[in-house]
């Protein structure tokens, strides 16, 4: 991806720095006959806890806000505490990368609300 560099100022066209990731692991392969993944899922949930970083998680996601090469970072040490437990894992990603506006995990759903 041409472009991509975690060194631009904040404001500047191709800044990866203000970004929010949506991402879910989990095992594909479980040892339960339920296919029950939750203690795998609460690893990778735990490591962006622990991060710093501003975050949310729902049944569907895990939320992480933050510049790109730290939210990355915290995104592949969760993937790899559930491959520590699975042969196989899912990762599914979707990131909303808009430079110079901080705090978005928290503005875009005030801007939302206030339709309603």
């Amino acid at each position: 991806m041409t472009g991509v560099t975690g060194t631009a100022t904040a404001g500047t066209a191709g800044n990866v720095e203000a970004m929010i990731i949506a991402f879910s692991v989990a095992p594909t392969v479980t040892g339960t006959p339920d296919a029950e993944m939750s203690a795998a899922v609460a690893e990778a949930v735990r490591i962006v806890r622990d991060s710093g970083l501003p975050n949310e998680t729902n049944a569907m996601f895990t939320l992480v806000e933050g510049e790109w090469d730290e939210v990355m970072d915290v995104v592949r040490r969760a993937t790899e505490a559930v491959c520590a437990v699975s042969p196989r894992v899912s990762l599914v990603l979707k990131a909303d990368i808009r430079p110079g506006y901080p705090d978005q995990l928290h503005q875009k759903v005030e801007s939302l609300e206030k339709h309603f």
